[in-house]
């Protein structure tokens, strides 16, 4: 194999690291703008409530279907050209969102958006493993994640004061030049690197995801928790704080972004102190399931009404948001370091499939009750939202007792054709935190 060449840490950062997260940006203000625009849409389209969240939730749909196929491509062009070629669709899909008069064009368009940036977090972390030192890869991967989610905190007072000046048309229309402008900087900016020969092959790997007992311990939690609270800050948290909490469009803007800036804090956050908790012999896990316990407590707090801070449970449940950087972490110890992609695709395809089951299912059960001047009522969301919390409750108590595994441990062998070791037998070797081998270390 060809050697690669050494860059400095300036290039790492210029050519690298700032292109990708750039994506990363972009696919996190695209996941939660419909947040913003959710009146707007039902006042000049005409949407329903269930409609407003298929269209929402599409994104979160054909993001996750996409997750597998898009690990092996990565594998197979690398980020460059897969994230460069994928951005040009987003764009594509923005531009047509921006133009489409009826539900189903900006369905199509919603769901062109949500294969554009599919591949976003994962080319940026295996472009960091490929290019930047080991040593420093899980560090820059928190600050990949942290700059990225200040796309939700765009997505707020920002995205107001534009909405403002250009309308939700005019902002897409913006939206999708930037995009196509982030896809050359790509294409253009990053180098090229040799790229290490596969040794799995695509089904193989996802067998062996796929039948470790480990993983099936952690993915219904990481699911229900992640993918409920992107569910909640991409579309359900504006209707609730207007219609239950009763909040005026400044107190509204001003909420959404205290909860996106949680996102950003919090990613940084639960990296610092899980780190520092390991140090202690804390493991990861347990931190991970302390997070679900707060995360319930806040929704029950918002379901029942419990005379406390409303901006306080919410910012909860922004923080749980950013709970991958703890799963990703220990997935990443299940399984070698050939697997670690498709490991992480293996847990988005069910973090973002559970946010479309979730985002399109509250529209359903909301729109069982009569909007009152265009308002739901409270009673609406309250059941919508006690069903997620026992959802929730269920895969904590999953995760809490590994025991219950192994009664129905046969039947997701019988599925996978192939034997489902026991819970405490799964002794598959430690990772580091990464996604791709790196072959030379860069100078730093």
């Amino acid at each position: 194999m060809q050697e690669a060449p050494r860059l400095s840490t300036w290039r790492l950062v210029a050519c690298v690291f700032l292109p990708f997260a750039a994506g990363y940006y972009l696919s996190y203000l695209f996941r939660t703008i419909n947040t913003l625009i959710s009146d707007p849409l039902i006042g000049d389209i005409g949407l329903d409530a269930a409609e407003l969240g298929l269209l929402t939730s599409v994104y979160f749909l054909v993001f996750a279907a996409a997750q597998i196929p898009i690990g092996s491509l990565l594998d197979r062009f690398g980020p460059r050209q897969v994230q460069s070629t994928l951005m040009l669709i987003a764009a594509a899909g923005s531009g047509l969102f921006a133009i489409s008069t009826a539900f189903v064009p900006l369905l199509l368009a919603r769901a062109l958006i949500g294969l554009g940036v599919a591949a976003s977090l994962m080319a940026g972390l295996k472009a960091i493993v490929v290019w930047f030192p080991r040593e420093r890869v899980a560090l820059v991967n928190g600050y990949m994640i942290m700059l990225g989610s200040l796309g939700a905190v765009t997505a707020t007072a920002p995205a107001e004061a534009l909405l403002g000046w250009t309308g939700w048309r005019g902002l897409f229309e913006l939206l999708a030049v930037v995009t196509a402008g982030v896809a050359a900087l790509i294409y253009l900016l990053v180098p090229e690197r040799p790229r290490a020969p596969r040794q799995h092959s695509l089904l193989r790997g996802l067998k062996e995801i796929y039948s470790n007992p480990r993983f099936w311990r952690i993915a219904p939690l990481s699911a229900a928790c992640v993918g409920s609270a992107w569910a909640f800050q991409a579309l359900w948290a504006a209707p609730w704080l207007t219609d239950v909490e009763g909040m005026d469009r400044p107190s509204l803007t001003t909420h959404l972004f205290v909860m996106a800036l949680g996102i950003s804090v919090g990613a940084l956050l639960l990296g610092t102190v899980a780190d520092r908790l390991r140090r202690r012999g804390v493991e990861t896990e347990v931190m991970f399931a302390v997070l679900a316990m707060l995360f319930v407590v806040a929704e029950v707090i918002l379901v029942l009404r419990v005379p406390v801070p409303s901006l306080l449970a919410w910012s909860v449940v922004s923080v749980t948001g950013a709970a991958t950087v703890l799963s990703y972490a220990i997935i990443a110890e299940y399984f070698p370091i050939e697997l670690a992609a498709r490991a992480n695709g293996g847990l988005n395809l069910l973090h973002f499939g559970w946010a479309f089951v979730i985002q399109w299912g509250i529209g359903l059960v909301v729109g069982q009750w009569a909007p009152q001047d265009g308002h739901y009522p409270v009673v609406a969301y309250q059941t919508a939202y006690g069903l997620c919390v026992v959802f929730q409750v269920l895969a904590l108590a999953w995760f809490i007792a590994p025991g219950a595994y192994r009664l129905v441990s046969p039947l997701i062998g019988l599925l996978l054709h192939e034997p489902v070791g026991d819970w405490n037998d799964a002794t598959i070797p430690p990772a580091d935190v990464a996604i791709l081998e790196p072959h030379e270390a860069p100078e730093w």
